[in-house]
């Protein structure tokens, strides 16, 4: 088969070898194939001459009217369809851009910024503006850029062939922000594929799927201050609250329609200014085709999603937090993706991201493909995207998403559903080294930024060093005092008494890992019911008991995480097709659970004690684990930086109001009574100890003294010595 046979059949490898500029007889030939043209002029020299039965324009040039003819020349055609005229520079006539070292990098897994070469770059070249597009698709017999600009026709711009390293290219000229494309692939075994560009840094809005080329980043950041103090961020003793947080279901417009990331800048910040949080968690923000996956099926990794607005938008929208001092997690899903046709499954009719064996690139519980994570090209599209976030819109921190799927081959698979790995093994070592490699890359390049893993096993060293063997992350969400916690909770008070375990179990590991205490989306959808809704009793018991759960969760050793709807006690599930309930927060038991949870926080913020210790076991001591039959629980939390800066704990789990119960406790004068869970500013019943307990010689409890108290009803105290030169800050003191 001919050069022109294969064009006209779309199965030409690399155009570049017929088409454009080549030396013929002494002189020089022009081709340029153009279906759909009526006429085509080669500009400045005069009319091409179709080959006969074709879409191939032709014309020979003697010496002088190649020293003429531009490097670039300019191709005039007219449309066949409705006689218009057009003229553009002839991509045919541009040398390959793409620099070997690149490719090597590539190919090696290790080009860092891979978003840089491939893709859709708008660029000049020689003086002529235009698009170059990249794409990496090896084993194909052709790759054709389509859109509006060729009437998306495959056959008009087939791209040029970079050989071994399996990606293709072309630099269009004429181009423009905003102009929609895609991939035309003609497979290896002759079928014709669609797809939206891997790297796409712009989607249009769902339901289109179209790829919209992207202008170079030129946003004026005003954070340099906030990203120059997270390079000397010590992480491990600040204090680290997260407001998780769906963007499409904060708040929606009357109509239903979603909030914009500009609108989010100017309500969404304030409040959770107001509210005390450090960090916003966002759920994935990358583009995904169906609403009701939360942003967790994602088809393109490296384009925000359009649904609230433009990629400077979101920047936008990030820089009003660093201003605000609030820090921005992004979750990252590395372990899945779905199998929509237009996007990463099947790339080249056959697999290319996912494994190609189904034992080991599907996952069965949320049909979805799981990436190969041992090919090169693939561990770099993921690597390169964690980096693109981070360099591209400063967010400061990703949580990985479904770590644990991603750790064990036979995760949620059956007998005989499963490959076991080299060594006879369920360990996926192909992902677990890619888990290591992305963490490694990460904190050497970004030093302050956080990764979080969601890892819902006892996987050890989750959040420890590669180097020590662990995989590598800064910190581990604490899924199994979650689990305990929550089941304590929902728990009738009187028999509470006998799963008082539930409440000490997590001190057994709780060192092991560096911890986040999340009561995440994840628990309050599917039937699980709401936090609020979660609490057994009456109404004002649910109050007490949801007020109590969190000066628990805050108290507790381990950074703090809460979705949103929680921090007022929101009555039903998370709904993401829907707005909060903010109409609740006109009634007073919603704004008290809301002050108390503004009150932690700055409580949390405040106190050194309940932060610079969170993963190290010499800043938590018990007063007395053992109370079961009070289901009372005491004990100290203390700072790095000075042993007398402590506070006492305490949460009695009960209804029952403990009048006269002694504890023992760290020598000091007296104590203050700094937040009251059960005071009347949060709906309590405002049962106290007037704001300060005067210290006993009396030993108790393995302490030289004591203190005796009354404990509110479903309540927790925090107390403070009441030293001279400690600062003293008022948490609403009831009494």
């Amino acid at each position: 088969m001919n050069h022109l046979e294969r064009l006209q059949q779309g199965r030409h490898h690399d155009p570049f070898d017929y088409l454009g500029r080549h030396p013929l007889n002494k002189g020089w030939i022009i081709r340029a194939f153009m279906p759909n043209a009526e006429k085509v002029e080669l500009l400045g020299i005069g009319a091409m001459n179709r080959v006969e039965g074709s879409d191939l324009f032709v014309i020979r040039l003697d010496k002088t009217q190649h020293e003429q003819l531009p490097l670039h020349y300019e191709l005039r055609w007219q449309e066949k369809h409705d006689g218009s005229w057009h003229q553009a520079v002839s991509p045919y006539s541009f040398d390959p851009q793409l620099s070997d070292w690149d490719l090597h990098l590539f190919n090696e897994g290790k080009h860092h910024h891979a978003w840089r070469f491939l893709g859709a770059r708008l660029k000049e070249i020689d003086g002529v503006s235009g698009c170059l597009f990249s794409v990496w698709a090896p084993h194909v017999q052709r790759i054709s850029i389509v859109g509006d600009f060729n009437g998306w026709n495959g056959l008009r711009h087939p791209m040029r062939n970079r050989g071994h390293s399996g990606v293709w290219e072309l630099f269009i000229p004429g181009l423009h922000p905003g102009d929609s494309y895609k991939y035309e692939l003609f497979s290896h075994d002759g079928h014709l594929i669609t797809k939206t560009d891997p790297y796409a840094q712009r989607m249009a809005m769902r339901p289109d799927t179209t790829s919209l080329i992207t202008a170079a980043d030129n946003y004026d950041w005003e954070d340099n201050g906030w990203i120059e103090n997270r390079n000397h961020w010590d992480w491990q003793r600040s204090p680290v609250s997260i407001y998780e947080l769906h963007p499409g279901s904060w708040r929606q417009h009357e109509d239903g329609s979603f909030y914009t990331w500009l609108e989010m800048a100017e309500e969404l910040v304030p409040y959770v200014k107001e509210l005390g949080y450090t960090h916003i968690e966002l759920l994935p923000v990358m583009e995904h085709p169906l609403d009701e996956s939360w942003g967790y099926q994602v088809s393109g990794y490296y384009a925000p999603t359009a649904r609230f607005g433009s990629p400077d938008d979101l920047r936008h929208f990030i820089d009003a937090c660093h201003q605000q001092d609030i820090g921005v997690l992004l979750d990252w899903v590395p372990a899945h993706f779905p199998k929509d046709e237009f996007a990463l499954a099947r790339f080249t009719g056959e697999p290319l991201y996912e494994h190609a064996d189904p034992r080991k690139g599907e996952h069965r519980d949320w049909g979805t493909l799981i990436f190969d994570f041992g090919r090169n090209e693939v561990r770099n599209f993921l690597i390169s995207n964690a980096l693109y976030w981070i360099e591209e819109f400063h967010i400061d921190g990703l949580r990985v998403d479904a770590v644990a799927s991603m750790l064990y081959l036979d995760y949620s698979r059956e007998d005989g559903d499963w490959t076991p790995n080299k060594f006879g093994g369920r360990e996926h070592l192909e992902a677990i080294s890619f888990l290591r490699e992305m963490n490694e890359v990460v904190h050497s390049n970004f030093p302050g930024v956080i990764t979080v893993a969601e890892e819902s096993t006892a996987w050890p060293m989750v959040s420890r060093p590669p180097y020590m063997g662990g995989l590598g992350f800064s910190m581990k969400w604490n899924m199994g005092w979650m689990h305990d916690t929550l089941s304590y909770m929902e728990t009738d008070p009187i028999y509470r008494k006998y799963h008082h375990d539930k409440l000490t179990f997590s001190q057994l590991y709780l060192w092991t890992e560096n911890f986040v205490l999340p009561f995440s989306h994840d628990e309050v959808v599917h039937l699980k019911r709401s936090m609020l809704d979660k609490m057994p009793g009456d109404v004002w018991q649910r109050f007490a008991n949801l007020r109590l759960l969190y000066a628990y969760q805050y108290a507790h050793p381990g950074k703090k995480l809460l979705f949103m709807g929680s921090e007022f006690g929101q009555w039903t599930e998370w709904d993401a097709k829907s707005a909060l309930d903010w109409p609740l927060m006109e009634f007073p038991d919603h704004q008290g659970v809301h002050k108390l949870v503004t009150d932690l926080n700055r409580l949390y913020r405040n106190e050194a004690s309940l932060y610079q210790t969170d993963f190290d076991s010499e800043g938590f001591q018990w007063i007395d684990c053992h109370d079961s039959e009070q289901s009372v629980l005491s004990f100290v939390r203390r700072s790095s930086d000075n042993p007398e800066d402590l506070l006492l704990c305490l949460f009695n789990f009960t209804p029952v109001p403990r009048l006269g119960y002694r504890i023992g406790v760290p020598a000091a004068e007296s104590y203050l009574e700094c937040l009251n869970s059960d005071s009347s500013w949060y709906g309590g019943s405002n049962t106290g100890n007037a704001g300060y307990i005067e210290v006993q010689d009396t030993p108790w409890m393995g302490f030289d003294h004591s203190i005796e108290l009354t404990l509110p009803p479903l309540a927790a105290l925090i107390l403070k010595p009441a030293l001279p030169q400690m600062e003293w800050v008022d948490y609403r003191n009831p009494l």
